[in-house]
């Protein structure tokens, strides 16, 4: 049966080359919607549009840029003459720095693509729906870095915590007008902004979480899909945790998750760095 309230009506998926952007974008392709994949890479845009089974187009743009979002509403507008459904999905991880050693490029990088990106997303939705005095539905990608704190990926984890304000602040605007705003936060879910290694480290990782395993995209996607149905109709302002129950979890007590970690050897590397540091 197919979720009720997106047959025929048409989203913007940025981040749409691969991931969870583009299992988003099959996803609601699947449940008859009309397709903007979105990615900065414009031939990946296209394949990924080529292979929905519903009508779709492929985009390439910088979403961190006004001309980015500027453009890929225009092209939209002009394929399917409306956009009901934004999913601001688009990312990227930065480096494993510790925090003394990262750069104000990289800080301004993540930030960018991140934080401005939805930004300029949902700035460009509003816009539109104020315009034709229509309404719809946005779904910001935050993570479960946005949640907590990390001593690694410091501009990602901000800039997550800054998509959850941007949500809050957005749903707020939208409630009178009808138009619902609500975050993701994915957990531990591989993919390739993380690379090989990371994502290694992230599927040994995730056996603390209390399901015992990684996230797919696929299940990713469907929360998203949940969320911009009729049947989350009465939802907005909120961020919806995929995690595997990791994000419930108290670090300080036997099932843990990431508590159960040798502190020894997680803090080896950046208390020797500091006595190092010291001695001289």
């Amino acid at each position: 049966m197919a979720i009720k309230g997106l047959q025929d009506k048409v989203a913007v998926v940025t981040g749409a080359a691969g991931g969870l952007g583009r299992a988003t974008a099959l996803r609601l392709s699947e449940e008859g919607v009309r397709v903007v994949a979105v990615d900065l890479d414009p031939h990946r845009a296209r394949q990924t549009a080529a292979e929905l089974p519903s009508e779709a187009i492929g985009v390439g743009a910088d979403v961190a840029t006004e001309e980015g979002a500027e453009f890929y509403m225009e092209q939209a507008l002009q394929a399917f003459g409306r956009v009901d459904f934004h999913h601001l999905n688009a990312g990227i991880a930065g480096s494993l720095s510790e925090l003394v050693d990262v750069s104000v490029d990289e800080w301004d990088k993540v930030m960018a693509v991140n934080l401005r990106g939805p930004f300029l997303g949902v700035r460009a939705a509003f816009r539109e729906y104020l315009k034709t005095g229509t309404t719809g539905s946005i779904v910001i990608t935050a993570s479960i870095a946005g949640l907590r704190g990390s001593n690694d990926l410091l501009a990602y984890t901000t800039s997550k915590h800054g998509v959850i304000g941007l949500v809050h602040g957005a749903a707020v605007y939208g409630g009178p007008l009808g138009i619902r705003v609500n975050g993701i936060a994915p957990g531990i879910v591989p993919t390739p902004i993380f690379g090989e290694a990371g994502q290694a480290d992230m599927i040994r990782r995730a056996g603390t979480s209390p399901l015992r395993r990684p996230g797919s995209p696929e299940e990713i996607a469907g929360s998203v899909a949940f969320l911009f149905s009729d049947d989350a109709s009465y939802i907005t302002g909120e961020i919806l945790s995929i995690d595997g129950g990791a994000s419930v979890q108290n670090t300080n007590r036997n099932a843990g998750g990431a508590g159960l970690w040798d502190v020894t050897v997680t803090d080896k590397d950046i208390l020797a760095r500091h006595r190092m540091s010291s001695a001289n």
